[in-house]
């Protein structure tokens, strides 16, 4: 029971946090489960956690390097394998080195072998954390591939490198020669055996495709299945690197890019969906992981008197400052002495070289693998006396996670700013993507009960299409028509706000004056959403101005909902009905839209605004009208208009929902996302109008 509460307490977590990243999205999601994952650890409910590194190497990193070597760019990958195969091996290896020689030198207690098994485990990068990373920031395709390569194949060096430092600190004996068979034997076995276990794979899914076995289901649980199984076989039957193995059968496979007809487009899309949805499971249950195991690490040595809490800070800082300088060292070395692949010559090491460097240097953060390593350390040495500094080891590993990916949080983004991404054809033409993926779920839900409801708001999104069609072909800026259209949402709220003030001074008890109001409220309630959502997609400084809009939009619904209850209580009948309202509501939009346009107008004549964009708002806002004016006897459609309006609203979380799946599938950028998100709140005005 105790193991089924804390799976579920992750499984949680994992889901909090997918929601989470929405509203914090300058705090990298990976960063996000790890403080959940601490979190977690101080909850009644929460059973102490053991991470049995075998047990989670078999379980989450197995199953995401397959994926992420089947879905790298393989063309790009050889493209960059050799710089890769240097930061996986050499840069490794001199890390290894490095942190073992400057920690035992500053702080002597540490034996050398125990300082070079944490330089090992520090020496190879996530995996997760890099893929996570990467829609941060605007990295080159290269830089993408050259990172992506390095974490698919450091892990060998790094584990080989971390056994033989523990066995030497354990027994006080090293054999350079047996290292270097040993890591030879690890590294080119496990990629033997992945390529041969890859090439029968191959055959075996298209035999069974020729020959018509193959079904979605066994076609899913198959591949499901096979990267556990390369991994185990290779570690405890071949003795090679499984890690090796299960990345090497990932980049050779290929059986889902063959094969035609519908039933095999079905399966392929059944098992990316599928994997889709094990890979974010999987990535935020590892970093989720991660964070339970820090308050257990810290309270282990933190609290141990005998050594300074201040040495451990100081040394944490140390080693970070010796793995980054290393890696921004090797990197730039590495630049300096690659050929142009046109030129065949070295290239000076310009501003942006360096820049480039300093990308390739915090875009490497370590993670869940190096913890994993360092829970391995035995509790004691051959002597049978305890391990020296086995906690504060522990501690100060998990402290160079941390700064390592705090580091690549904040400094990458200004580093590599994600601004140039963000171009307006660009952006119009993956609103389409998204518009047309709207509309395929919103077909999907048809039913003969609101087929003229969903048909009507389809066809809003349709005429959203085409307008952007146009602007994709036509020379014409999005921004600065978006800025158009805000100022237009910002002139409603104004003329709304008279008409309400001019309500409240009528005579009360009269029908007049509860219709104004009423609708009033109900169309301010509305636009002062939409206007909230814009600001805080393009602000993230004004919180305290958000959160007061909030909370006036709180005040003013229960408001409403007691003016409400007060008529139910005074009268057995409500002085307005909702018909009367939605025929009132319309009125006022159509009121609305005459007083924006005459405002239209005016800027015509003005030189804030281009005549152009005028124009078009203009004809937009003519459309919207003239739709409205042909709407039946509006006092007799209420409950159809209160289903267009249910609908709307499923269309809006469907196109959000479209927009955070393609950023988790990498599709788009953060900075991307924001400017779609931005586009659904200042569109669906515009669409409320048209239904």
């Amino acid at each position: 029971m105790e193991v089924f509460n804390l799976v579920l307490c992750i499984i949680g977590a994992v889901v909090v946090s997918s929601f989470l990243s929405r509203f914090i999205p300058r705090i990298s999601t990976p960063l996000v489960q790890i403080a959940l994952g601490a979190l977690v650890t101080q909850l009644p409910i929460f059973s102490s956690v053991e991470l049995d590194p075998t047990l989670f190497m078999e379980l989450f990193i197995a199953p995401l390097l397959y994926l992420e070597a089947r879905e790298i760019d393989k063309s790009s990958l050889l493209k960059t394998l050799k710089v890769s195969l240097s930061l996986a091996i050499g840069l490794a290896l001199a890390t290894l080195f490095a942190v073992g020689f400057v920690l035992h030198a500053v702080w002597p207690m540490v034996p050398l072998a125990a300082a070079f098994a944490l330089g090992a485990a520090l020496g190879p990068t996530d995996a997760v954390a890099v893929t996570s990373l990467s829609n941060e920031a605007s990295l080159t395709k290269r830089q993408h591939s050259v990172l992506q390569g390095e974490s698919l194949f450091n892990d060998a060096s790094g584990i080989v490198g971390f056994q033989f430092s523990i066995a030497a600190a354990v027994t006080g004996v090293f054999s350079l020669t047996e290292a270097a068979e040993e890591f030879a034997s690890a590294f080119i076995g496990g990629i033997a055996l992945g390529l041969v276990v890859g090439i029968i794979i191959n055959w075996v899914f298209e035999t069974m495709r020729s020959l018509g076995w193959e079904t979605t289901t066994s076609r899913v649980l198959m591949e499901l299945f096979l990267p556990f199984l390369i991994y185990i076989d290779a570690e405890n039957i071949a003795h090679v690197s499984g890690i090796l193995a299960v990345v090497a059968t990932g980049l050779i496979t290929q059986f889902d890019r063959t094969g035609i007809g519908p039933n095999v487009a079905r399966t392929n899309i059944v098992a990316s969906s599928v994997w889709s949805v094990l890979s974010f499971s999987l990535n935020g249950m590892v970093f989720v992981l991660l964070g339970m195991q820090l308050p257990r690490v810290t309270n282990a040595s933190w609290g141990d008197p005998s050594v300074s809490n201040k040495l451990l800070v100081m040394i944490i800082l140390i080693v970070s400052a010796v793995v980054i300088l290393m890696r921004f060292a090797w990197v730039a070395a590495t630049l300096k002495l690659t050929k142009d692949a046109t030129t065949r010559k070295r290239r000076p090491m310009t501003k942006g070289r360096w820049i480039s460097a300093a990308v390739m240097t915090f875009g490497g953060p370590k993670g869940t693998i190096t913890l994993s390593l360092m829970f391995t350390i035995p509790y004691t040495i051959a002597s049978g006396e305890a391990f020296p500094l086995r906690d504060e080891l522990i501690f100060v590993a998990s402290g160079v996670i941390l700064v390592t990916l705090l580091l690549a949080n904040f400094l990458l983004p200004l580093l590599a700013p994600n601004t140039d991404n963000v171009s307006a054809k660009e952006v119009n033409s993956i609103t389409i993507t998204v518009l047309r993926r709207t509309i395929e779920e919103l077909t999907s839900r048809v039913t003969q009960e609101n087929r003229r409801a969903i048909l009507r708001v389809i066809d809003s999104y349709t005429k959203r299409i085409t307008r952007l069609k146009h602007l994709v072909g036509d020379d014409i800026d999005p921004q600065s028509l978006e800025r158009l259209q805000i100022e237009a949402l910002h002139w409603e709220k104004d003329y709304l706000k008279e008409r309400l003030t001019q309500a409240k001074q009528l005579p009360e008890g009269t029908v007049d004056r509860e219709l104004r109001i009423e609708a009033c409220e109900r169309m301010l309630d509305q636009l002062m959403n939409t206007l909230r959502h814009i600001s805080a997609i393009r602000s993230y400084g004004k919180t305290v101005s958000q959160v007061r809009g909030r909370l006036r939009a709180v005040q003013r619904r229960i408001t409403l909902l007691a003016r409400r209850v007060s008529a139910k209580i005074r009268r057995t009948t409500p002085l307005v009905t909702e018909d009367q309202i939605f025929a009132y509501i319309r009125r006022t939009q159509i009121e609305t839209m005459d007083y924006v346009i005459d405002r239209l107008y005016e800027e015509m004549g003005r030189n804030e605004y281009s005549t152009e964009y005028c124009s078009a708002l203009i004809l937009d806002y003519r459309r919207a009208e003239a739709s409205l004016r042909m709407l039946p006897d509006v006092g007799e459609s209420a409950a159809a208009i209160a289903q267009i309006e249910e609908v709307k609203r499923e269309s809006y979380a469907i196109e959000l929902s479209v927009i955070r799946d393609m950023l988790d599938n990498g599709d788009i950028t953060r900075l991307q996302a924001k400017e779609l998100r931005k586009n659904v709140y200042v569109m669906q005005v515009d669409a409320d109008s048209e239904a």
